[in-house]
């Protein structure tokens, strides 16, 4: 399996260089266009997440980012330097109540984009699949 990693400060400017990652990504290895888009806002949103209340925006900590291609699948693994969080117990971001709030959303959306979302070490460790 093919791999390539990158590590970025956590600092929100840095989605830059996760979405030219992503990017070269593509051309690299022939990503299909139907699942770009999945691909680009799981990651991005994942890695956001990962900066946000992973790292705490804290500059010093890092965010890792890892793509691995197999023979039908590309899997992207995101890591935090944070505490982790409980990914079982995670409010329902369609239930009425929630409805109005204006986050809560990403792991929702990342679950629905992604083939599988495993959360790994407490919840520090997020790997993302993609069927090709």
């Amino acid at each position: 399996m093919k791999s390539i990693k990158i590590s970025i400060p956590s600092l929100m400017e840095n989605i830059k260089i996760i979405e030219s990652f992503i990017d070269n990504a593509k051309e690299k290895y022939t990503i299909d266009e139907d699942i770009y888009g999945n691909i680009m806002i799981s990651v991005t949103e994942c890695v956001t997440n990962a900066i946000i209340h992973g790292n705490n925006m804290d500059s010093t900590k890092k965010v890792e980012l890892e793509l691995a291609l197999g023979d039908n699948e590309i899997m992207f693994t995101i890591t935090d330097q944070g505490k982790g969080f409980d990914s079982e117990n995670l409010e329902d971001p369609t239930s009425p109540e929630n409805l109005e709030k204006a986050g809560g959303r990403g792991i929702y959306i990342i679950k629905h984009l992604s083939d599988e979302v495993k959360f790994e070490d407490e919840g520090r460790k997020t790997i993302l699949t993609f069927y090709m």
